[in-house]
């Protein structure tokens, strides 16, 4: 009985590796590595024309960067264009702030023809929405660790 079973999983091992795609795992992570830090640079590009030319520093510099990077990665989504980038640099498109922006606007636009409650409102934090849960209470847990200590000592 044992052997059957080592047989079928055999089989079964064959025939994905059969219809898997192929994938060049060099020329992948050469395009994960450039298009992300494409993407930084841009972040970076738009931190030093806020700093520069607005004279934005510190936290409003950061808030200002991070709102921008987020319209983009989801105007981008909205177009289409971000699964096009998706698909050509793999993780090299999940930087962070853009990548996350994605994942929120991936699925309420996948869900819109549900009407903007039940589809947009509902579904948009499907992805997201543990991230931010496990966010959240990680910052709690955090938070309270570094009260009790700053308070012990």
């Amino acid at each position: 009985m044992a052997e059957k079973n080592c047989f079928i999983n055999e089989n079964y091992l064959n025939y994905v590796k059969s219809i898997s795609p192929k994938t060049n795992e060099k020329r992948s992570l050469f395009r994960a590595f450039w298009v992300g830090g494409f993407i930084c640079c841009i972040g970076q590009g738009f931190r030093y024309l806020f700093e520069l030319y607005l004279g934005l520093s510190g936290d409003e510099l950061a808030a200002y960067v991070s709102m921008i990077l987020i319209f983009i990665g989801s105007f981008l989504t909205g177009l289409g264009v971000y699964d096009r980038i998706g698909k050509y640099a793999g993780g090299g498109s999940i930087v962070p702030i853009t990548g996350f922006a994605n994942s929120v606007v991936s699925p309420s636009i996948e869900y819109r023809t549900e009407g903007y409650i039940y589809g947009v409102a509902a579904k948009m934090f499907t992805v997201a929405g543990p991230i931010i849960v496990f966010g959240i209470v990680g910052s709690v847990l955090v938070g309270l660790i570094y009260y009790g200590i700053y308070n012990i000592f």
